[in-house]
C-alpha cells in the first residue's frame, strides 16, 4: 500500500507538471490606426495570415479579432486593460508603455513596421517655417505628448528655440485621428489649417493645394522608424504558441508587400475605400524613399534619447533592443 500511494503521488506530481497551468487564449486581438503605414496589419487581416500561421500550430479554433482606435493614447489604453494583445504603434507612445509596464506587464515591440515620412503640411500661405506659426493656427496630431508627430514637434522646437523649450508650440497643437486631421486643413473655415500627415493623407492633401512646412525626414536627419508593432511579456509568456503564429504572419506580411506593391496598393483600395488616389499614385508612394515597409528599427534609440532627456520616461534605455524582444536583436537596427 506504501509504495502505491508513493507511485499515485509521483503519478499526480508528473501530471501537474505537464500539463500547462491554463490553455492559451481562444480570442486574439489586434490593434491599429488609420494610414498606409498600417499595411503590413492591414495584409495581416486581409490575407488572414494570423489564422493561416494558428491554423499550422493546431490553434485553428483560436478567433482573430482586430480594432481600429483613433490614437495611439487609446491603444495604450487598450493594451493596459488586456483588450488588445497586439498593437501598431509609433516609437513615442511604445517607450511610454513600455516604461510605465517594465518589470510586470512587459509592453516590447516584435520589430518596426516601416520607415515612413510624416509631413507637416499647412494651407496657411504665411507659414514658411515654425517660427511662422501664431495664436490664429492649430497643427492636428494623432495624439496630444505620445504620437510620433506631437514629439517630432518637441524635437523641431528644441532644434529652433534651444534645449528647454520643446513645448513652444504645444498651446495651438491639438488631437486628432488622420481623417479628420486631413478634411479640417482641407477645409477653408476650420481652425485646424494645419496636418503632421503620413501618407496617403500627405498626398491627398499636395492635392488639395496644401504645402509642406517640413518633415520628419527633415527633423531626423534621415529615415526613421515611425511605427512599431507591440505586445507584451506576459502575453508571450502565457501564450506563446499564440505569440509565435502572430510573429509568423508578421514577418510575411513584409514579403508579401514588398514583392508586389501594385498589388498592395490595390489591396490598400480595397480596405479603405480609397478615393483621393489613384492605383498608380499609390503604387508610387509604397515604392518611394518615403516609405519602406521594414521590421528594422531606424534612428529609434535618438528617439528614446529625447523621450529620456525631456522627462517623457524614467527609465533610460541602454539602446533600442531594450525596446524589443529578443528574437528582434539580431536586426541591424538604430
Amino acid at each position: 500500500m506504501r509504495r502505491l500511494a508513493l507511485w499515485l503521488g509521483a503519478g499526480i506530481a508528473l501530471a501537474v507538471t505537464a500539463t500547462p497551468l491554463h490553455a492559451e487564449v481562444k480570442e486574439v486581438s489586434l490593434g491599429q490606426q488609420f494610414g498606409a503605414v498600417y499595411l503590413p496589419a492591414m495584409v495581416m487581416e486581409h490575407q488572414k495570415l494570423v489564422e493561416k500561421h494558428l491554423a499550422a500550430a493546431g490553434l485553428g479554433d483560436v478567433v482573430v479579432k482586430w480594432a481600429r482606435l483613433g490614437g495611439p493614447a487609446a491603444l495604450n489604453d487598450a493594451m493596459l486593460s488586456g483588450n488588445v494583445h497586439f498593437a501598431c504603434q509609433g516609437v513615442p507612445s511604445l517607450a511610454v508603455i513600455w516604461d510605465r509596464t517594465k518589470g510586470n506587464l512587459g509592453v516590447k515591440a516584435l520589430g518596426a513596421l516601416a520607415n515612413n515620412n510624416i509631413w507637416l503640411n499647412t494651407r496657411n500661405p504665411n507659414i514658411k517655417s515654425l517660427k511662422d506659426f501664431t495664436e490664429r493656427d492649430r497643427i492636428a496630431v494623432p495624439s496630444l505628448k505620445v504620437s510620433t508627430q506631437a514629439i517630432m514637434m518637441h524635437i523641431a522646437a528644441e532644434q529652433i528655440w534651444g534645449k528647454g523649450n520643446h513645448t513652444k508650440l504645444d498651446h495651438i497643437i491639438v488631437g486628432l485621428p488622420h481623417p479628420e486631421a486631413m478634411a479640417a486643413a482641407l477645409s477653408p473655415t476650420h481652425e485646424v489649417n494645419t496636418h503632421f500627415a503620413t501618407s496617403p493623407f500627405h498626398e491627398a492633401e499636395m492635392k488639395g493645394g496644401l504645402r509642406t512646412v517640413t518633415t520628419a525626414y527633415e527633423i531626423m536627419g534621415g529615415p526613421t522608424t515611425g511605427l512599431t508593432f507591440t505586445s507584451n511579456e506576459k502575453f508571450r509568456a502565457e501564450n506563446p504558441k499564440v505569440f509565435a503564429a502572430v510573429s509568423k504572419a508578421y514577418d510575411e506580411s513584409f514579403a508579401w508587400i514588398n514583392a508586389d506593391k501594385r498589388r498592395a496598393a490595390k489591396l490598400y483600395i480595397e480596405m479603405t475605400k480609397e478615393k483621393r488616389l489613384t492605383e498608380d499614385e499609390l503604387t508610387a508612394s509604397f515604392s518611394s524613399k518615403d516609405l519602406e515597409y521594414t521590421k528594422v528599427p531606424s534612428r529609434m534609440g535618438r528617439m528614446l534619447e529625447f523621450l529620456h532627456s525631456i522627462g517623457s520616461i524614467k527609465n533610460k534605455p541602454a539602446s533600442w533592443k531594450d525596446l524589443v524582444f529578443e528574437e528582434a536583436h539580431a536586426l541591424p537596427g538604430s
